[in-house]
């Protein structure tokens, strides 16, 4: 008999956890497992390989940023008709919404997901850091199991009071199929950007989210810039155009204009970021640098800060810079345009090896599911899938 699983997350907006599941659900066995999608709030914007995969996807309504108790309720009674065998939710506020009606409604394990380290205060909403704080408290009473998306997202919930001994780390997957070395794409971007076939390009792919720093990688640009004046820097993801008055207003007041492309969120970032000289993470803080690893499955260089498990995924492959540090990023940058074009090529190679050793994504969904098989025979507190 088949297991089904039910998928509880927020929305499908742009980020690591939604391509994640999204990625999972494209590799399911579907032979052994019958997946279900429920999404908090009626956010799809990148929803598409739900459909895309015959899944069927329940939206429950809430409003962002709105606690709703009725909610709980109407989560409850839909588990309860769906009756699965394994409730798996995506995130803090759906950890917490999906477990307690889990609870309520059925008996079948419940399995948290993590893809978050740290909660900056000053930089996090008050309503999240309530609900962070909540889940702690009923981690050894919801859930069977929590899956942190990297090691340091363990630490870190540990350290916020999460039930170690149900803490496990899978880490997140890329398809080396979908994301891999594309030559044509290094002139099909520069001609869409108006550039030189030669130029040099540099990228950061993030949604305009204080935790991803987008002033750090501008002000790293600009310190570049200064050394290198002909280099570019392609900008994309949610709220990243030229829309987006703080942003266009920094590049201009650090003399970036011409010298930045922002293109707003893609469908076509596989391409992009084929296209790349260098890919960049800039972030203050982050758990698993998504862009990072699709870049190097790409064959790419990548210059990261040091947050995360940025330094355990790009390992020799790359660098790693300290946050914060606009400098030490310009010159990292540097350092590796400075290389060899062959020198580069051997380093984009190692990169995306690293990936498909390590993080290929047939190899994470079947840590998932070896779970939740797991998980239905009573065996998932044994369960340690660091990695695959």
């Amino acid at each position: 008999m088949k297991i089904k699983i039910i998928h509880i997350i927020n929305s499908f907006e742009y980020g690591g956890a939604e391509a994640m599941l999204c990625g999972l659900l494209s590799r399911a066995d579907r032979a052994r497992f019958e997946p279900v999608v429920v999404a908090l709030i009626d956010d799809l914007r990148v929803a598409d390989g739900v459909a895309a995969a015959g899944i069927p996807l329940r939206v429950m309504g809430m409003r962002p940023g709105v606690p709703d108790p009725r909610a709980v309720l109407r989560l409850a009674r839909f588990l309860r008709r769906e009756r699965p065998q394994v409730v798996q939710t995506w995130m803090d506020h759906s950890n917490l919404i999906g477990g307690m009606a889990a609870r309520l409604a059925v008996r079948a394990p419940v399995i948290w997901g993590v893809h978050h380290t740290n909660h900056i205060p000053r930089l996090t909403k008050r309503t999240t850091l309530m609900t962070v704080a909540a889940c702690a408290r009923l981690s050894r009473r919801l859930p069977t199991r929590i899956v942190c998306c990297s090691e340091s997202a363990r630490a870190a919930y540990a350290r916020r009071g999460f039930a170690a001994e149900r803490l496990t780390v899978i880490p997140n997957g890329f398809d080396t199929d979908v994301f891999r070395p594309a030559p044509a794409a290094r002139r099909d971007v520069r001609r869409e950007l108006g550039l030189a076939p030669d130029a040099t390009l540099i990228g950061l792919v993030a949604r305009y989210d204080p935790f991803k720093d987008h002033a750090n990688f501008l002000r790293a640009a600009a310190a570049l810039k200064g050394r290198l004046p002909d280099v570019h820097f392609l900008l994309c993801g949610d709220r990243v155009d030229p829309g987006n008055e703080a942003l266009t207003s920094m590049i201009a007041a650090l003399g970036l204009q011409g010298h930045c492309h922002l293109l707003g969120p893609r469908r076509d970032v596989p391409r992009l970021q084929a296209g790349l000289d260098l890919a960049t993470s800039s972030s203050a803080s982050e758990a698993f640098p998504l862009a990072i690893g699709e870049a190097m499955a790409c064959g790419v260089p990548c210059v990261a800060t040091d947050v995360g498990d940025s330094a355990l995924i790009v390992g020799e492959a790359g660098r790693v810079v300290p946050p914060h540090d606009p400098q030490a990023l310009a010159a990292a940058w540097e350092e590796l345009l400075a290389l060899s074009p062959d020198a580069r090529g051997r380093l984009g190679r190692a990169a995306r090896l690293r990936i498909q050793e390590h993080y290929g994504l047939a190899a994470i969904t079947r840590c998932y599911e070896n779970l939740y098989e797991a998980s239905c025979t009573g065996g998932s507190r044994s369960i340690d899938a660091s990695q695959p």
